[in-house]
Parts: C-alpha cells; sequence; structure tokens
C-alpha cells in the first residue's frame, strides 16, 4: 500500500509547502555559514603560512603581511607553535592530500613577494599523522588546540631555498566548531515552530469556514433546503463567499418552489380534461375503439406522472430513513406476484441503508416493470459491497446492445424499434430509477449479462 506524503487539505498542502521551503532555506544558509567559515580558516592558513615562508626567505613585506597587533588576522595560537622546517625535500607522508585552494593562494602571495612560486608545495595531512605533532605530544607540550584537535589538519607548504634545501611551513586548521552546527539546529527548530504555528492558526481561520461551507453545499445538493443557512465568518473574503452562497441558495430554492407550483398547476390543468375526455369516451358505441381511447387516455396520464416525478425528485421534505432493503423490495416484489407477474426475490444477507422509500420503490419497481415487460420475468437480489448496498434486478431478455447502454437512461429513449406503445411506455422509467440513485448518492448500472439479459442495478451509499 502505498503511503501518501502530500495531504489533500488546503492546510496540510500549505503547512507542508513551508515547511518544505524552510528547510530548503536554512539548509541552503548553513551551508553558506559553513562555506564562509571554512574560507575565513583557509584565509587564516594561508595569512600564517605565507609569513613563515617571507620571514624564512628574508622577503620585504613582512609587516604586512604577518599578524596584525589588533587581532583581526591573527591566526590562533596552535598555528604559530611549529617552528620553520628546513630538509633536503618537502615533507611527505602518505596520509598527504592536495590542497588546491590554499596552494593558488600561496602562489599569488609568492609571486607577489618574488619567491620562486612554481616550485611551491602544499599539501595537508591528520594533525594526529604529523611527526613534529607527535613529537610536541610526547615532551607533554601544548599544541594550541583543545577537544577539536583529533578532527584538525595541519596544512604544510614548502619553498626551496637554495643549496638544494627546502624550508616547510606548518599552520593548524582546526575542525569546524560542533556549537555551530547545533546553534543553527536549534535556530531552525524554534523558527520552525514558531512560524508552523502562526501559519497554522491563520489557516484553521480560513479552512473552518470553508470546511463549514462544503458540508452545507453537499447537504444542499442533496435536500435543497435554505433554512438555516451558514453564519459568514473568517476573513472578509470568505465572509463574501459565504454570504454569496446564502443568496444563490434561496435563489435556487425560491426557483424550484416556483417550478413546483407550477408542475402542480400544469398536473391540474392537464389532469382535469383528461378526466373528461375519460368519461366522455364512456358514449362511443364501438367497444374497440373505446377501448384504443382509454389507453391512450392512461397513456397520456402515466407519461404526465411519470414526468412530474421526475422533476420533483431530489426535493424531499424528510431525511432518508435506515431501510431494511429485503423488506423494501419484498414488498415490491409482492406487488408485481399480485397481478400475477413471475417476478422473484433471490436470498441475500440483510443490508440497511438510509433511502426515501416511496423513491426507492418506485426506482425498483420502474427496473422490475422493464424487466417483466422485455423478457417476460425478473429476478430481485439485495446485496452489498464496499459502503454501497445493491439493489439487482436480472432478467433473461434480449438485453440492450452495448452502443445503446449509456444513452438508455436519457429522457424518452427507448430501445429497437420493436419496443412500442404497446411494449413500452414513453422512455422515462430509467430517466426516472436513475434520477432517484443520484438523488440518493448513488448510480445506476446497466449492463448486458454474459448468458444473456439484462442486468439493472441501484448503486446506494450505505
Amino acid at each position: 500500500m502505498a503511503v501518501k506524503i502530500w495531504p489533500r487539505s488546503l492546510l496540510g498542502q500549505v503547512l507542508v509547502a513551508v515547511a518544505a521551503a524552510l528547510l530548503v532555506a536554512q539548509a541552503i544558509s548553513a551551508a553558506l555559514l559553513l562555506r564562509a567559515g571554512d574560507e575565513r580558516r583557509e584565509q587564516r592558513v594561508v595569512s600564517s603560512l605565507a609569513a613563515q615562508l617571507i620571514a624564512a626567505q628574508g622577503a620585504p613585506g613582512l609587516t604586512g603581511l604577518g599578524p596584525r597587533r589588533d587581532g583581526g588576522d591573527r591566526p590562533p595560537r596552535g598555528m604559530r607553535r611549529f617552528r620553520l622546517q628546513v630538509s633536503a625535500a618537502p615533507p611527505a607522508i602518505p596520509a598527504d592530500r592536495p590542497e588546491p585552494r590554499i596552494t593558488a593562494a600561496l602562489r599569488d602571495i609568492a609571486a607577489e613577494q618574488g619567491l620562486d612560486a612554481a616550485r611551491l608545495r602544499v599539501a595537508s595531512r591528520p594533525a594526529m599523522s604529523d611527526p613534529r605533532v607527535l613529537e610536541r605530544l610526547a615532551r607533554g607540550r601544548p599544541v594550541g588546540l583543545d577537544s577539536s584537535f583529533a578532527d584538525a589538519r595541519m596544512v604544510l607548504a614548502s619553498l626551496p631555498v637554495g643549496g638544494g634545501q627546502w624550508v616547510t611551513a606548518r599552520a593548524l586548521v582546526p575542525a569546524r566548531e560542533r556549537g555551530a552546527l547545533r546553534a543553527l539546529v536549534i535556530q531552525t527548530a524554534v523558527l520552525f515552530g514558531v512560524l508552523m504555528l502562526a501559519i497554522g492558526l491563520l489557516l484553521r481561520r480560513i479552512t473552518r469556514p470553508l470546511a463549514a461551507l462544503t458540508r452545507r453545499v453537499e447537504q444542499f445538493a442533496v435536500r435543497q433546503d435554505a433554512s438555516d443557512p451558514p453564519a459568514p465568518q473568517g476573513p472578509d473574503d470568505v465572509r463574501r463567499l459565504i454570504a454569496a452562497h446564502n443568496a444563490m441558495e434561496a435563489r435556487i430554492v425560491g426557483m424550484l418552489d416556483e417550478k413546483d407550483v407550477m408542475l402542480g398547476a400544469i398536473g391540474h390543468d392537464l389532469k382535469t380534461p383528461l378526466a373528461a375526455l375519460r368519461v366522455r369516451i364512456e358514449s362511443v358505441e364501438d367497444d374497440t375503439e373505446r377501448a384504443r381511447m382509454a389507453d391512450t387516455i392512461e397513456d397520456i396520464t402515466r407519461t404526465l406522472d411519470d414526468i412530474l416525478s421526475l422533476a420533483r425528485v431530489g426535493r424531499a421534505t424528510e431525511p432518508p430513513e435506515r431501510t431494511e432493503l429485503a423488506a423494501l423490495a419484498a414488498s415490491v416484489v409482492e406487488e408485481f406476484e399480485d397481478m400475477g407477474d413471475p417476478v422473484e426475490l433471490a436470498e441475500g444477507p440483510r443490508v440497511v441503508a438510509p433511502v426515501h422509500v416511496t423513491w426507492a420503490k418506485r426506482a425498483l419497481r420502474n427496473l422490475i416493470s422493464n424487466a417483466v415487460r422485455y423478457a417476460g420475468s425478473a429476478t430481485v437480489e439485495v446485496s452489498r459491497e464496499g459502503g454501497l448496498a445493491i439493489l439487482r434486478v436480472s432478467d433473461t431478455g434480449p438485453g440492450i446492445p452495448e452502443s445503446r447502454i449509456a444513452a438508455m437512461t436519457e429522457p424518452f429513449t427507448r430501445g429497437e424499434a420493436s419496443r412500442n406503445r404497446q411494449t413500452g411506455g414513453a422512455g422515462l422509467g430509467l430517466t426516472l430509477a436513475r434520477a432517484i440513485a443520484e438523488a440518493h448518492g448513488g448510480r445506476l448500472v446497466l449492463a448486458n449479462r454474459p448468458g444473456g439479459g439484462l442486468s439493472a442495478e441501484l448503486r446506494l451509499p450505505l
């Protein structure tokens, strides 16, 4: 299982981004400070070695290059404890390593003082491997450094002095101060804590009203209820957003109320003349013609009911009830059994989900009606998959062409041409079932069965 480091919330993302930026900035600052300290130590070493070599050669300018009285560039005392060494060749041991930066700086000074800069040899070695240091320690004499001496390095600079002799100057380079790095770590920790606390408090003031607004939008998407709007809070921008959302909710609810009133009036105005027509056709003497006219009126009435129901789905006046879905399915199956339709309920687990009972029955009834109408029979199953409750209606009919499955849930869409008014309705049954599923936060899934027939599933969240 992969671990997600990047958080999904605004608060977490900003805190992680600021923390990463702060750590990078402090790392760069620490690197620059350590580099500056290394350069200062190198400068002191170069000054000490140059002063020793110039003094050994008797060159002019010793006063300007030697240790200053004000201590500004005065090398540590340990750098001045080792006398110049005169030998037939530059001293070397296997632990020596080149020092190109110090070599370049010393050669510049040596060239300015007229020394043989081209033959200058510079190397460094662990201080504890230098014979002069070991000799002083053996005699019990101080070397000029304390606890950091074990990590210090000795820099040796050698120049020819004539007669085949070489003079070698020494300077100790102390190790980096551990206290400075510890101070940087403490400084970073304190700065990190203060900054994260301040940003966290500020972001909480922003994200808390945004989270409340998000919950409100989710609830409004299900219930379309504008009562008890959230109070504007947080920064001015967030307050304006909440106020604008409250105004938008009020306008949407007003439009929905007007729509319901209009639909009610339309339903009343249309059903009244349809009822009058139903009475008038009783005077038609031809039984066949009278039955055909009655079927047409009933068809128009059912279509009108479906349209009104589809328009009103999603505006529940009551919250969903926790319902045992097997019992709900059994009550719908009994309706079809009473009409003599071959519908059966398969055994399944006990599944309880929050649903609007009337809507859920209507959706299930539409799916069963389609199965009975086009396949002659239907099987209803109740199951559970993860966080979803599934009401599945299966049949053994011709199914639906794969290219048309997605379009079958659109309004007024029916199957192949053979499904006419005598075998099918107005094409609103699946549309209404899909709308009811989506009103519950679920969805309608249609799929052809491998063995033939169609499977229609209402997937509702638990």
